[in-house]
């Protein structure tokens, strides 16, 4: 980024990256736009003045699929000095692609996996896919930046059997959270909700009120994407103590789906359903169709993104022009609050086997130079003048900013971890960013992590499988009531005395113990 705004979005960020992240970015940092890099590169080969390095991806697209050629991924390539041949494939489509690549052996050289504890990558790895890289990153001295600016604790999380084979995509573990239409809540003289008994209540005066003015009784309340809710499944089950871990008579460690807790937000959700709250699809549901629905105006709430509030409201407001958007505060529950604190990687980058020693030496390099708090500014705004214009003090994307500086420029290269990428909109004022910080600020205090997304079982991944399926379609018919919730909690009760899964059970106790030590 230029140095004449770089002040004023240091003091946006401030507090952001630690000291060790700075000291990593001083050490190695990249230039500001339109400057030198002289940085010493780390590994084996020093590729300052080399021809531009080809690096194939295969990565999820959350956004339209990018022109490589627009002045954002030109000027990209060219402060990385690479070529960039990356398929970019839709997010709700990805881990079925992700499967059929691995399936087919035929891997690109670099692929991103959105979840380390995906079965088929385990399965993966433990058959020799993918590059072991602990001999080439050793205690990661040298590699300063991914060591100092990674998530807390990431390196552990990142190991399998002691090893690592990824290099972890660093995100902010505040992202998600409960969006709501303030205006309709207004509209209804309906108070913000502080639990989730408030907030159901709330929804259903909602679909019952017209909020939209339209004469039809058309407004969802909840929707989602994928089974149950996907970004909104952790959300909820914290609320109902769903992400602390829950223990078998055997001290097994019980698979969060299959708790108590679980089961009781199900139940809560069979009520939302019968009242008309919950989207009739919402297990079907693609992301694609729960991002148009919710930004032109036809639901009242969705868990996802923080940042996302301001351009759905915007969105929003060229329909209903007095929409407003906004995150719930933790919503209080019977066994907790509704905030789910994300893994501080959002997957990992795995080399294909395939790919010759020397040229994994060069891509473990470009992860080094890129992950920095400059190359994350870069990403975020892009080019000053091009891509943004300092307002305040912050940098906010121009038109042509928002159409090329998308979700996507993140997703070939680790960022420098921080905690508040995930709740700035790089197009909303600097006032409405302030707030918005300072709104979500106790979720860093009262969030938790669900383990699961760290912790793995050899057993449960060859296992589950054999389930999956069927549990889904049970859960799903316990909400819709094809069922009752005495004959969802038998099928659940039947699951856990498997032996199989009570070996997985006491896999992922001993699991836990390794990546969450006391």
């Amino acid at each position: 980024m230029l140095k004449r705004y770089r002040k004023g979005f240091k003091m946006v960020m401030a507090g952001v990256l630690s000291v060790g992240a700075l000291a990593g970015c001083a050490d190695n940092g990249a230039p500001a736009a339109g400057g030198k890099d002289t940085a010493a590169k780390p590994g084996s080969a020093n590729t300052a003045a080399a021809d531009p390095l080809k690096l194939q991806f295969l990565v999820p697209s959350y956004a339209d699929v990018p022109n490589m050629n627009d002045e954002y991924w030109t000027e990209w390539q060219k402060k990385t000095n690479t070529k960039l041949d990356v398929e970019w494939v839709p997010s709700g489509d990805y881990d079925t692609k992700f499967d059929l690549v691995l399936a087919s052996g035929n891997l690109p050289e670099i692929i991103v996996s959105t979840n380390i504890t995906r079965p088929t990558l385990l399965q993966a790895i433990k058959q020799g896919a993918f590059w072991d890289l602990t001999p080439f990153l050793g205690d990661l001295s040298k590699y300063p930046n991914m060591k100092n600016n990674s998530g807390p604790n990431v390196w552990n999380y990142m190991k399998l059997d002691g090893k690592v084979y990824g290099i972890p995509r660093n995100r902010p573990q505040i992202d998600l959270g409960i969006k709501m239409r303030k205006d309709w809540l207004d509209k209804l003289n309906l108070p913000v909700p502080t639990t989730i008994d408030e907030y159901a209540a709330d929804l259903k005066k909602i679909v019952d009120g017209d909020p939209d003015g339209n004469g039809k009784k058309d407004t969802i309340g909840i929707i989602g994407h994928g089974f149950l809710l996907a970004d909104g499944d952790d959300t909820f089950a914290g609320a109902f103590g769903g992400l602390d871990p829950v223990y078998n008579k055997d001290g097994g460690l019980i698979k969060n789906q299959l708790t108590p807790n679980y089961t009781q937000m199900v139940d809560w959700f069979r009520k939302l359903y019968a009242d008309g709250i919950l989207a009739k699809e919402f297990s079907t549901m693609k992301k694609t169709q729960a991002e148009e629905m919710y930004a032109t105006g036809r639901a009242a709430s969705y868990v996802r993104n923080i940042w996302r509030d301001y351009t759905w409201e915007q969105e929003n407001k060229k329909t209903q022009p007095d929409a407003k958007v906004i995150t719930l505060p933790p919503l209080k529950g019977p066994g907790g609050v509704s905030v789910s604190l994300a893994n501080p990687t959002f997957g990992a980058f795995y080399i294909s086997k395939k790919v010759p020693e020397a040229k994994v030496k060069q891509i473990l390099d470009y992860f080094e130079k890129t992950t920095t708090a400059e190359y994350t500014d870069f990403n975020y705004y892009g080019i000053e003048g091009v891509h943004n214009k300092v307002v305040d003090g912050q940098p906010q994307l121009t038109d042509l900013g928002v159409k090329q500086v998308t979700t996507n420029a993140n997703q070939v290269f680790s960022l420098a971890f921080n905690n508040k990428m995930k709740v700035l909109n790089p197009s909303a004022p600097k006032a409405y960013n302030d707030a918005k910080l300072k709104e979500v600020e106790v979720y860093g205090q009262v969030g938790k992590l669900n383990p699961f997304s760290i912790i793995n079982s050899d057993t449960w991944t060859r296992v589950w499988p054999k389930y999956e399926k069927e549990w889904q379609a049970m859960a799903t018919k316990a909400i819709v009531g094809q069922i009752s919730m005495d004959e969802y909690k038998s099928y659940v009760d039947k699951l856990n005395e498997n032996p199989d899964l009570k070996t997985a059970y006491k896999e992922f106790a001993e699991s836990y113990k390794q990546y969450f030590p006391k």
